[in-house]
């Protein structure tokens, strides 16, 4: 099986950011956090979109209904 190279370059990085933490979920997140902060970008967090009954009601998607010839 061929080696996604895009792939083995994420898990590489995974990687080392975890063992830069020793693996603390908690070291990792704060230090995303903080990046975050530093970084300038303004971060927007949207409401979810509120659907109406009509759209409730509506199926997700169709199944095809098999026809006789």
């Amino acid at each position: 099986m061929k080696l996604d190279p895009v792939l083995a370059e994420i898990r590489a990085t995974r990687e080392a950011f975890s063992e830069r933490f020793h693996g603390d979920i908690d070291a990792m997140l704060a230090d995303l956090r903080k990046r975050q902060a530093e970084g300038g970008r303004k971060s927007v967090r949207l409401s979810p979109k509120r659907l109406t009954p009509e759209e409730l009601a509506r199926p997700i998607y169709r199944v095809p209904v098999a026809t006789r010839s």
